[in-house]
């Protein structure tokens, strides 16, 4: 099935040819649904921490803090913005001469001085056309008002990242989600000594932008804010790519060449493996506030940095007695408990267990990377879910989950999708180091069944595509696992444009 010339490829990509013919054989026989136990809620699975909880979480994140502790920040910031105006591009390209009543052209057509980027606007269309955006919406020309915010001769807010578009309006000039994402960083990952470390993944076509960017705006925010920026752009690695398939299931060909497409974002857990602070903070580019709507956002950082250092002592303490041997039945009993209560770990063969297989086992689950994962309350804002699943082992532990990963058709499941209380803001903070102080190897903890298969197209041709398991669902799933409920207030991501006309972004 593969040639030579498909060796040399593959060679150049750093993909091996047994990881092509695994990925080939996923497409005949599908990823498998995961066996769920229930939505993870509060009192199963979610801790709704009150004000006593919350003040302990800070004080542990700033106690980290201010004795030298370490941590780092990663956006993946790769995406482009085009799905953000994906309805101006249909405008543009239709036939109609006004936007329809009541559409989302229309909406932005009404509200055009209230974006960030309009001052910027404004300056092109005057210098093509001689007329301010509110001048040409008065002779009817909305089209090119609409062409000039998402097309090359305009803005090219179409084409460009998410990360560099004007979101917000200050005083001193509008900012960018990159700039919002500096500015946060200096407040929640600063250590002692003024160093903030923050790690953006971006596409090759745009690292260029992204230095130029970074280029103009870091010196004044380290004066601001009396820091040292330490700022390391990636890209997802050719190796994650994943190959594309026929209808039939053989190799998908252009012009002779296998076709590869990126891997999704879980294909991002190569990246974070590389990162070398033992905490990492995630969160996506599109997902920030102006100034004034931060405290929260602030706050509940330090609550799940918090949560996390308090169960990573919890566990790096049993692991020690573990390691040396120095523990008791109470002990073990103790520890069973934690796992059960705080970890949300359990298993049946536990019971069947003498103390040294049930340490043996005890430590194995424990030894693992730390995530905390801040979830929202369901307001059906689109998004992954809390869940309490059956790992392969026949252990119960929680998981994010999408709902392609789940059996539609089972009725049971379904249920418990309608009952679930909370959602997936991807707003985590990690552990990545063991009690010994050696850094995990975050690919060995990867589910490679927790993957999905979608229909896509080359020039007019149907192509089977394969997404890696996602980076906070299957590629994170064979780690230790609390979920937070956070404040809906720290959830404000931009999908569409006329998302930065709500109250929260005009602010």
């Amino acid at each position: 099935m593969l040639t030579k010339s498909d060796i040399i490829q593959l060679e150049k990509k750093g993909i091996k040819v047994e990881t092509v013919k695994q990925q080939l054989e996923k497409f005949v026989t599908g990823f498998p649904f995961l066996k769920l136990q229930g939505a993870a809620t509060p009192g199963n699975g979610v801790v709704v921490l009150d004000e006593d909880a919350v003040e302990k979480s800070v004080a542990r994140w700033d106690y980290y803090i201010s004795h030298g502790g370490d941590a780092e920040k990663l956006v993946p910031a790769s995406g482009a913005a085009s799905r953000m105006f994906k309805a101006l591009f249909s405008f543009v390209d239709s036939d109609e001469v006004k936007p329809t009543d009541g559409s989302d052209v229309e909406n932005v057509i009404a509200n055009i001085d209230k974006f960030a980027f309009a001052t910027e606007l404004d300056s092109i269309l005057k210098e093509k056309y001689g007329l301010s955006a509110k001048e040409l919406i008065a002779s009817n020309r909305e089209k090119d008002v609409i062409s000039a915010i998402v097309n090359s001769q305009g803005l090219n807010y179409g084409n460009l990242p998410k990360a560099l578009l004007k979101f917000h309006n200050y005083d001193e000039g509008a900012r960018t989600p990159l700039e919002e994402q500096l500015v946060e960083a200096a407040q929640t990952v600063a250590t002692i000594d003024g160093n903030v470390k923050i790690h953006f993944t971006v596409s090759p076509e745009h690292r260029e932008k992204f230095l130029a960017k970074l280029e103009q705006i870091v010196p004044s925010l380290e004066n601001r804010f009396g820091v040292k920026y330490q700022i390391e752009l990636s890209e997802q690695k050719s190796s994650t790519d994943t190959i594309a398939a026929n209808p039939d299931n053989t190799p998908f060909r252009d012009n002779g060449n296998l076709v590869f497409r990126p891997g999704g974002h879980g294909a991002l857990i190569e990246n974070l493996n590389e990162l070398k602070s033992p905490i990492v903070f995630i969160k996506n580019i599109d997902n920030v506030v102006p100034d004034s709507q931060r405290a929260d956002t602030l706050q509940y950082k330090k609550v799940i940095g918090g949560v996390l250092l308090m169960v990573r002592d919890k566990i790096n303490a049993y692991l020690e007695k573990l390691e040396t041997g120095q523990y008791t039945i109470e002990n073990l009993r103790e520890m069973i408990i934690f796992m059960h209560d705080t970890l949300n770990i359990r298993h049946n063969v536990m019971k069947h267990m003498d103390d040294s297989e049930l340490a043996i086992y005890i430590k194995k689950k424990f030894n693992r990377p730390i995530r905390v994962c801040g979830v929202v309350r369901n307001t059906g804002e689109p998004g992954g879910g809390p869940y309490i699943t059956y790992d392969a082992d026949g252990s119960t532990s929680p998981q994010i989950l999408e709902s392609n990963q789940i059996d539609m058709t089972n009725q049971e499941y379904v249920e418990m999708m309608h009952n679930a209380t909370h959602f997936n803001p991807v707003d985590l903070v990690c552990s990545l180091y063991d009690f010994k102080g050696k850094k995990f190897n975050l690919v060995d903890h990867v589910d490679h069944n927790t993957g999905f298969i979608s229909s896509k197209s080359l020039h007019g041709r149907t192509l089977k595509a394969l997404e890696l398991p996602g980076l906070w669902n299957g590629a994170m799933s064979d780690w230790n696992t609390i979920f937070v409920e956070v404040p809906a207030s720290t959830f404000n991501p931009v999908k569409t444009v006329n998302d930065l006309l709500r109250p929260v972004h005009q602010a």
